[in-house]
């Protein structure tokens, strides 16, 4: 007899090893996996080609090109990008950096123990807006970079325009930093224009004053 109510199929993602793994009361398991630039190539494709996302600079990439960057990156100490999983499913893409190896450095005075981040979040589902969403899962990246890496202070760098990211930067507990202009970047693998950012930090003990 069939099962009416059959189990569902398990995660693609849950054989792969987590950099870090948190269980959230009330929001699930949060896991950051290093990105596989092939097998990741395609959600992060429809993810950066979405209209929302062009102040990720990707619109116009192919699957091909967005594997092609990710795998660049793969190659460097200096930046990694994570696909962060939420109970199996994956939620968004994180980026962290170097910031003494990034163009950002020619814009403010980098301190030991600096770490830049990137985030992208996947759109939204069919349930719409997801009020503490993005705060909860904003925890358990800041735990993994500011506790696991041992880091003591967080900077972003967001498009001056990108209000909306500005705003939930200084919701979770970061302080404006000056407006820079970040220099253009041409590289074989991808291409940075010159791009006017809000600089905005987030110190360890403001995140974790325990």
């Amino acid at each position: 007899m069939t099962d009416p109510h059959p189990a569902p199929a398990p995660s693609p993602y849950t054989a792969r090893t987590a950099v870090h793994e948190q269980e959230l009361d009330g929001f699930g398991t949060v896991r950051v996996l290093p990105l596989d630039p092939a097998a990741d190539a395609g959600v992060i494709h429809r993810w950066v080609s979405e209209e929302r996302a062009a102040f990720w600079g990707m619109t116009g990439l192919t699957p091909g090109q967005v594997a092609d960057v990710y795998a660049h990156m793969d190659t460097l100490d200096t930046h990694h990008a994570y696909l962060v999983v939420k109970d199996g499913e994956p939620v968004a893409l994180f980026q962290t950096y170097e910031p003494e190896a990034d163009r950002v450095s020619e814009c403010y005075p980098v301190q030991p123990g600096d770490i830049g981040v990137h985030l992208l979040l996947a759109p939204a589902g069919p349930e719409g807006a997801r009020p503490g969403w993005t705060a909860a899962l904003a925890s358990a990246l800041m735990a993994y970079v500011l506790v696991g890496l041992d880091r003591q202070r967080i900077v972003v760098d967001p498009d001056v325009d990108n209000e909306k990211a500005i705003a939930r930067f200084l919701k979770q507990g970061f302080t404006a930093g000056p407006a820079v202009v970040l220099p253009e970047v041409d590289l074989p693998e991808v291409y940075l224009p010159e791009k006017k950012a809000q600089l905005a930090f987030l110190r360890r003990e403001v995140a974790f004053p325990a």
